[in-house]
């Protein structure tokens, strides 16, 4: 394919959990031309940009016109958003308007990735024709940000829900865990997920008990399964006009965090005596207990893969993990 006939795609958060992922999904296919956008994490071929700076991201659109636009930057940490409210509006919901709105102005497709947590939890699982009500303000600027965008750029635009996500680490600094079991895990938290960071770090720190929730159901899914989804879905929004709307993907195995953790504890063979199983909610911003998505739509496409937990986070974190 010549230079000149490549589909152009342009991602914001490049730098983070999913961002990298898509940004990997869109290089390997070889038929897109690539941008990734990052701000404090900016790094290698990723270019730098204040998403709130608007003419900013209208010179940078202007200059690489892309044929795609995926957002998937946001403040996604729910206890940030309740203390920083101001400043996560901006980001996750008037951010995502004037990226609409430019993305109409210079003639893209526009992809906003939201979240399950648009829903209540109360009657799972959810289609994307399931009326939303969010139950903590990253879940309301969230589906702020989803009508913005459908609003702004309804002929051309998408959006699409994920749950809980998990993925490969990298540019791990040296550390040491007591034991049989040795982890390089400086950058866990960013890049691995905090959830499930701390999950795993309950499981390494043996020397004392530890309680982990094991009262909502979250549906584990791998960054991978979902950047291929996210290649597939703009790939048909591209050939076909009418391919526009909301659309679901989610992993197929619900745990709690507390199975996850067991889980994390088993592929690598770990003590996992110390750890007890607490019934009650856990604190901070109120999440859904259960915020199940149905994929069926995507799936009668016969679109993406779901990988098992068990795989997957073998995967994310067998390069960093030396047992002896």
């Amino acid at each position: 394919m010549r230079d000149d006939q490549r589909k152009k795609v342009l991602i914001t958060g490049a730098s983070g959990l999913l961002g990298r992922a898509i940004l990997k999904e869109f290089e390997v296919d070889g038929s897109w031309e690539c941008m990734g956008l990052a701000f404090t994490r900016a790094k290698g071929n990723l270019r730098k940009v204040d998403l709130k700076d608007v003419g900013a991201v209208r010179a940078l659109v202007s200059e690489f016109r892309p044929t795609v636009i995926i957002h998937s930057a946001a403040e996604r940490r729910p206890d940030v958003v309740e203390q920083q409210l101001e400043a996560s509006r901006q980001l996750n919901v008037v951010v995502s308007q004037n990226l609409a709105s430019i993305a109409k102005e210079f003639n893209c497709f526009l992809l906003y990735i939201s979240t399950n947590g648009v829903f209540d939890g109360k009657s799972p699982p959810y289609k994307p024709s399931d009326v939303p009500n969010p139950s903590n303000n990253y879940c309301i600027f969230k589906f702020e940000g989803e009508k913005a965008t459908l609003q702004t750029l309804p002929k051309s635009s998408g959006v699409l829900r994920v749950p809980y996500l998990y993925g490969q680490v990298e540019n791990l600094a040296e550390c040491s865990c007591t034991g049989k079991f040795t982890l390089s895990s400086s950058y866990l938290i960013p890049y691995f997920s905090s959830m499930a960071s701390a999950l795993f770090q309950a499981v390494l720190n043996n020397t004392k008990s530890k309680s982990v929730t094991d009262y909502g159901m979250r549906y584990p899914t791998l960054v991978d399964d979902i950047a291929i989804v996210i290649r597939q879905i703009c790939e048909k929004a591209l050939s076909e006009n009418d391919f526009r709307g909301i659309w679901h993907w989610s992993g197929s195995e619900a745990l709690t965090k507390y199975q996850m953790t067991k889980i994390m504890a088993e592929v690598f063979n770990l003590d996992f005596s110390h750890i007890k199983p607490a019934s009650e909610p856990p604190t901070g911003a109120k999440r859904s207990n259960n915020s199940q998505l149905d994929c069926s739509d995507l799936m009668k496409l016969n679109f993406g893969r779901h990988t098992p937990f068990r795989v997957g986070i073998q995967e994310c974190l067998r390069n960093f993990v030396n047992v002896s």
